[in-house]
């Protein structure tokens, strides 16, 4: 009997516990990346779209860096917990934009972590210099703590 009650407790456990630490990534909120620029990511309505602003910290113009408007899609999850998702970034300060992919993670000290790909498309007067107008990237953003805190 003893045996019996220490194994299902044994199993117990091992089907609890992982839905325990299963922690859901959430997109909505404020974010930094490994490069110092902050986002903001509002609620992500019924259809998965989202909007938000960025603030980068780095540029290659000599223009002053404004806050700039981001519109974007997260997949509907299906209650997946880490989700894929998308956004475009409209910079306020030059004529060129920037499209990020990615997935929102849970890492296993239950940190919230976006992982992201980015190509940069600057605007170019002259079809010979094509070449030369698109950037890509990779940045992991981090989630900052609530104003509230």
């Amino acid at each position: 009997m003893v045996q019996a009650t220490s194994f299902l407790l044994v199993l117990s456990l091992a089907l609890v516990v992982p839905t325990l630490s299963a922690r859901k990534c959430v997109l909505t909120g404020r974010w930094m990346n490994d490069l110092g620029s902050n986002m903001t990511i509002g609620a992500v309505n019924g259809e998965g779209n989202f909007a938000g602003s960025y603030h980068t910290a780095v540029t290659a113009t000599t223009n002053e860096i404004q806050v700039s408007p981001l519109q974007g899609s997260q997949h509907h999850t299906n209650q997946k917990s880490q989700p894929t998702f998308g956004f475009t970034v409209n910079w306020n300060f030059s004529d060129s934009i920037t499209v990020f992919t990615g997935q929102c993670f849970v890492d296993k000290k239950g940190n919230e972590v976006l992982k992201t790909v980015w190509l940069l498309r600057s605007h170019e007067d002259n079809i010979k210099n094509d070449w030369k107008a698109t950037r890509v990237g990779i940045n992991v953003f981090t989630r900052l703590p609530s104003q509230k805190e």
